[in-house]
């Protein structure tokens, strides 16, 4: 929950337990807030109507449901009443009959589209043609005259754009771009790249602005600034990592640790207003996919002037913090500064130094007993984290392995280092203390919130292990970190994996918010997202704020009151967005993975159940579905308070081992079978 590791993504649950499949009936009422329902007179004689706000969740025949933004039951429209909705819109909707659950809708407004270019494959059907849609769930193909096929040929990726809408009918759509067909070397992450609108290139406008920005720190960039060059300062990251936005520094001063923690001043060089400022916003953050990133921000100043290099000058700001023997931090500081990286560590390095390996100890002699500290200091700081009720979830992690030509050639299990828990730790620190002053100061600030989980969702995680013969010692209404934490870490080998991943889909989701509610996940009453200015534009945001404020005082904070809130909501939508997308990415790449592995069988465990089949994740994260049709016996009953599926004379339930077969690959999706 701190510093994301570069080339490793965060804790991601595997998909929902409960979402059931919908044919024709609404599905079992939700809970949740909102103004969803509307009261208002109907046009025609002034009849009241039942009118509900929402997103359409279409399927590929023609209907769709109204998922309420009141939390109530979704609503099913029939095809004739979906008046032109495509999945993903928002609408207005009048109920029309209760015959049956929530009862039927029929669309009567349209209030945003969702759905302005559409990736997909072209068909060529006679004398016009149509995009297949990769999502599923839009709820209709597109319409191509043959004139506005712009080329493609049949059986190639395209990107769409929809420009007329009618009744009954397929959308009307223009090819504005051909991929190239889908085994092209490329074709299947730039398809999604297209389908999420995220931008690889940056405008003419932002080249033509950053060719001002100097490639080199000079001396008067340096002036009124903290010089730290002196100091045995050394970055850690991965392997291939080439953006380096923070370092780190320990010594001994007073009877007490002094961390330094260095972030790149990102903010010096991307001025409020530019329009390489403009960008990064829209931006929101870097997106990492297995074979390249889109970066916020251009590589002349991700790989360039703002990544902390060894050997070179670069402008910092700063944090140093005393931290005493019981892992308080008793004072601090924030100042620009300058810095020269010592030395550019990777995390296999550091770790294997930690472990005694004598070649490398004798290469970075001069750090080594600083490195030595630096575990002992992340040890008592996480140590310190855990008394106080930081969770920690126990769920694995991959990364996958490509070829030269982009193709995924292994999926392996990402493990955890030791030098990776240091950076953790460090970074946690200072965000956490950069958080608590500027909290204090009441400054306008974006915070990174993390609220606890609804009482719902407590409620169904203590019916589960409660099932289990388990017991969670918590409130419903009121759940604390700790309780969380103490549960979790009293689980034994035997069920800890199903259990965390309970646990973990009950926790709401962390948001930047403009007040600080504190960090329910670290057990953190202040937290905010300080260190990685290059690459979260958040960070960048309170870099900006902070400068000011160690400039000209708190008078400084006025031109941000407003601005704080709309980064806030922004940023919190572009991470959901780049999550989303990256997600689609590995799954794709791990499907192509096992597009190699079909007829092959290997031992799982159940990660999901739905009412549709069950999903089977191996131990290297590939996860696959088999459907209930497949499985022996018949007339299965979902239980999705308990995750489970039962026959008269079967039982699946999350976590359970089984051995699979693997069945069929189609996209981005994996088929299982039982091998028994």
């Amino acid at each position: 929950m701190g510093k994301n590791i570069k080339g490793k993504k965060g804790v991601r649950a595997s998909r929902p337990a409960q979402n059931g499949k919908r044919n024709a009936a609404p599905r079992m009422k939700k809970s949740g807030g909102g103004h969803g329902r509307i009261n208002r007179s109907a046009a025609n004689g002034g009849n009241s109507a039942e009118l509900f706000e929402g997103r359409i969740d279409a399927s590929g025949k023609g209907f769709g449901f109204l998922v309420r933004d009141d939390g109530g039951e979704d609503i099913f429209i029939p095809a004739r009443d979906m008046n032109t909705a495509l999945g993903g819109d928002r609408v207005i909707a009048e109920r029309t009959g209760q015959n049956r659950g929530a009862g039927e809708a029929r669309v009567v407004e349209i209030t945003e589209r969702a759905n302005r270019v559409v990736v997909g494959t072209y068909r060529r059907e006679g004398n016009y043609g149509i995009v297949v849609a990769d999502n599923a769930r839009l709820g209709s193909d597109i319409f191509i005259k043959n004139e506005r096929s712009g080329g493609a040929r049949d059986g190639e990726k395209v990107v769409a754009e929809i420009i007329g809408y009618q009744p009954m009918r397929r959308p009307d759509g223009e090819i504005t771009e051909v991929l190239g067909y889908p085994d092209d070397d490329g074709v299947d992450v730039l398809g999604i790249i297209r389908s999420y609108d995220l931008k690889e290139e940056f405008p003419e406008g932002v080249r033509r602005e950053i060719v001002s920005i100097p490639y080199s720190v000079s001396g008067q960039m340096a002036e009124g600034r903290k010089d730290y060059r002196d100091e045995c300062i050394i970055t850690i990251d991965g392997d291939d990592s080439r953006d380096f936005d923070d370092a780190v520094t320990l010594s001994k001063k007073e009877g007490m640790w002094r961390l330094g923690v260095h972030i790149a001043d990102v903010a010096e060089y991307v001025r409020k207003g530019t329009k390489l400022d403009r960008e990064a916003f829209s931006r929101g953050t870097s997106v990492y996919f297995p074979d390249r990133v889109l970066p916020m921000l251009p590589e002349k100043l991700s790989n360039g002037i703002c990544s902390l290099n060894e050997g070179e000058d670069r402008l910092t700001l700063s944090v140093i913090m005393y931290i005493d023997n019981l892992g308080n931090i008793v004072r601090h500081k924030i100042r620009e500064g300058i810095i020269r990286s010592r030395a550019r560590m990777t995390y296999s390095n550091v770790a294997a130094i930690l472990n005694g390996d004598e070649e490398l100890a004798k290469r970075y002699a001069d750090i080594v007993p600083m490195l030595k500290e630096m575990k002992l200091l992340a040890e008592l700081l996480r140590n310190k984290r855990t008394a106080r009720g930081n969770i920690e979830f126990d769920i694995p992690e991959c990364k996958i392995i490509l070829d030269d030509a982009g193709h995924a050639i292994d999926v392996v299990k990402y493990e955890q280092l030791v030098s990776h828990k240091i950076i953790e730790e460090f970074m946690l620190a200072c965000n956490e203390t950069v958080a608590e002053q500027f909290a204090r100061e009441k400054a306008p600030f974006v915070f990174r919130a993390h609220a606890a989980p609804p009482p719902e969702k407590v409620r169904t995680l203590i019916g589960f292990v409660s099932a289990l013969g388990l017991t969670f010692r918590g409130s419903i209404d009121e759940p604390k970190s700790a309780d969380f934490a103490r549960f979790l870490s009293s689980l034994d080998s035997g069920v800890s994996g199903v259990v965390n991943r309970v646990a973990l889909r009950s926790m709401s989701k962390a948001t930047y918010e403009p007040v600080n509610t504190g960090h329910f996940g670290l057990a953190a009453p202040y937290y905010c997202h300080f260190t990685s200015p290059i690459r979260r534009y958040p960070d960048l945001m309170i870099h900006r704020i902070i400068k000011d404020y160690l400039r000209n005082g708190e008078k400084a904070f006025k031109k941000y009151a407003d601005e704080v809130a709309e980064v806030s909501k922004h940023s919190s939508d572009r991470e959901k967005l780049a999550e989303a997308a990256e997600r689609k990415v590995d799954d794709l790449k791990k499907a192509e993975f096992m597009r190699g592995k079909i007829g092959e069988r290997f031992s799982g465990t159940i990660s999901g159940v739905t009412e549709w089949g069950i999903f089977v994740e191996l131990p290297n994260t590939v996860e696959g579905l088999v459907r209930t049709e497949d499985l022996p016996g018949d007339g299965y009953v979902f239980n999705c308070d308990l995750f489970r599926t039962d026959s008269s004379d079967y039982t699946f339930k999350l976590g359970d081992e089984v051995d699979i077969i693997v069945y069929k690959v189609q996209g981005d999706r994996v088929s299982f079978k039982l091998a028994e």
